[in-house]
């Protein structure tokens, strides 16, 4: 039979401070270094999903939306959008998030991650319910 899951089961969240290795010369966040929080918690959402390896395919879209400025708290959500045969389509969202607990949105992408096997070949992925 084969493997069916849940896209909740492989949900994820990451949180970060952004300090002064994270900001560029106008004091914000790198867009390149939020992209590789954001690359890594989409590894994360598949290798849950998988059980496996995975690799960055593609990133389809990234809407910076607005700043994230020093000692900010930046929260991640990756979720399972989709899953091909050896494809999963994860969607990231990233907010700050005020101490008031208020959340502002960001920044959001789409990326494609592929399973691998133990050799290094794309493998099949569990099929979403």
């Amino acid at each position: 039979m084969e493997k069916v899951k849940t896209a909740e089961a492989s949900k994820t969240q990451q949180v970060h401070i952004v300090f002064t290795e994270d900001i560029n010369g106008i004091g914000r966040l790198f867009g390149g270094r939020l992209v590789e929080w954001m690359d890594i918690l989409a590894a994360v959402v598949a290798r849950r999903h998988s059980e496996c390896e995975v690799t960055t395919v593609s990133i389809d879209k990234v809407d910076f939306a607005a700043p994230a400025m020093l000692n900010d708290t930046v929260l991640l959500e990756g979720m399972l959008e989709s899953v091909g045969n050896t494809s999963m389509r994860v969607n990231i969202t990233a907010y700050v998030e005020k101490l008031n607990g208020e959340r502002i949105m960001i920044n959001s992408a789409k990326f494609v991650m592929v399973a691998m096997d133990e050799k290094g070949v794309p493998t099949r992925v569990p099929r979403l319910y």
